[in-house]
């Protein structure tokens, strides 16, 4: 069974609380993308955890975890971020945890160079919003050929180092001549490498191999993605996207098993719409600053992974439609509906205006640039919904949203979250 947990959205839809709430149910959580640019904030009866890189699995005994090939990883940070679950009681050791041979280094300099080019950027106004975690430069020497995997931290003989010094040389060219940056120093940067080899020797080996012998023996893998269908590479508002595939149809892929198909994909959105960084984004000019600022504060709105206060609007029917059908989505899960608490009326981004027509199809390019939103709104319910547990005991208006935005979007919607806690969720069947 593969089951593919993604983001339908600009990313921050609530995922980690959903893939640390259904992995109860799966034998393995795998990470199949993306690096430590993102976070999923996890609340349940063990504490609050924000995780970068880990899948959120990593927070349910029993559960194995994997990081993909997929993936970026920046072994420092990971190191951190390790450490600091530990500390507040979580194990993590090689018997659950498996880095895949595969991922791609975030090595230091990527860091570096990420920061270098957004300050050249904003120096005229058009820096991209980069969180500055190096991910886009890891994957753009990916796909130069440029750069380390986890497999070669493992290994350190010669012949790597010798592969080092040849990236090193070629990076330097950049770092002095187009930043004028200090050099990278070889020796310095292979003492980092023996480092994080030995660190996670134990933990690195062929994902691949071992999630297709769990496959075969029938245990069920989840797939854990970061960010959201509208950052994906190919098919989010580019250039404001993330560097790597987010769709769902990747996952198998990017996690190791390429020659698989996902059995299950489960969207997740949020009941309104909040996004991180530059870029178009319709739904934040249907609200006046006043009441985006009241969403912001009701939804804790700011950056898992950089603290920066997200920008916020009403739930984008355009978007959530494109961003589902993106995913491939069998069904839904809407989390968050319990921030609309405080709303007398629930608006909504229905439609879009693009050059004076309006348009349900979500546009790309100049058209979404200048993109307007169309807003309907629907009554709301104006009252603490946190305790509710069964379908049953929510109130009338707020179970009309949902049934709403279920026939916009075209998806059933199978899950509402209604709290940070683990139990806060029900479980809506079909009606």
């Amino acid at each position: 069974m593969l089951t593919a947990i993604t983001g339908v959205n600009w990313g921050d839809e609530g995922k980690g609380r959903m893939v640390d709430l259904l992995s109860r149910d799966y034998d393995i959580v795998a990470r199949y993308q993306g690096g430590n640019n993102a976070g999923h904030t996890v609340k349940n009866e063990r504490g609050k955890f924000i995780l970068n890189l880990l899948p959120s699995g990593i927070l349910r005994p029993g559960v194995v975890c994997v990081m993909g090939g997929g993936m970026v990883i920046d072994p420092a940070h990971l190191e951190k971020e390790i450490a600091s679950l530990r500390a507040q009681g979580v194990e993590i050791s090689p018997e659950n945890l498996k880095i895949s041979d595969r991922a791609t280094v975030c090595m230091p300099w990527h860091v570096a160079e990420d920061g270098l080019e957004e300050d050249r950027l904003s120096a005229s106004g058009s820096q991209f919003g980069s969180t500055r975690r190096g991910i886009a430069y890891a994957y753009g020497d990916k796909y130069m050929k440029k750069t380390l995997r986890m497999g070669d931290l493992v290994h350190p003989d010669e012949g790597r180092k010798r592969h080092l010094a040849t990236i090193v040389e070629w990076k330097n060219l950049t770092m002095e001549r187009v930043y004028g940056a200090k050099p990278i120093d070889l020796e310095e940067a292979w003492a980092w490498c023996q480092k994080y080899g030995e660190l996670f020797r134990d933990y690195v080996c062929d994902t691949g191999a071992y999630l297709a012998d769990a496959d075969d023996a029938g245990k069920k893998i989840m797939f854990e993605a970061q960010l959201g269908a509208l950052r994906d590479i190919d098919f989010g508002i580019y250039p404001y996207t993330s560097s790597s595939n987010v769709i769902g149809a990747y996952a198998p892929i990017g996690a190791g098993l390429p020659g698989h198909k996902l059995d299950k994909s489960i969207g997740i959105m949020k009941a309104y719409s909040s996004c991180v960084g530059e870029g178009p984004f319709t739904a934040e000019l249907a609200m006046t600053e006043e009441e985006k600022h009241l969403l912001r504060e009701a939804g804790h709105e700011y950056g898992a992974a950089t603290g920066r206060p997200r920008r916020v609007g009403p739930f984008d029917v355009v978007a959530s439609r494109y961003g589902a059908n993106c995913q491939g989505a069998d069904e839904l899960a809407l989390t968050l509906l319990d921030v609309l608490d405080y709303m007398d009326q629930v608006p909504v981004v229905e439609k879009y205006l693009v050059d004076g027509v309006e348009t349900d199809r979500f546009p790309m390019g100049t058209a979404l640039d200048n993109a307007q939103p169309v807003v309907r709104t629907l009554p709301g319910w104006h009252c603490d919904i946190s305790g509710c547990r069964r379908w049953e005991e929510l109130p009338e208006a707020a179970q009309n949203y949902v049934r709403y935005i279920e026939k916009a979007v075209g998806r059933p919607i199978r899950y509402i979250s209604v709290g940070p806690d683990r139990d806060a969720c029900i479980l809506k069947d079909g009606e």
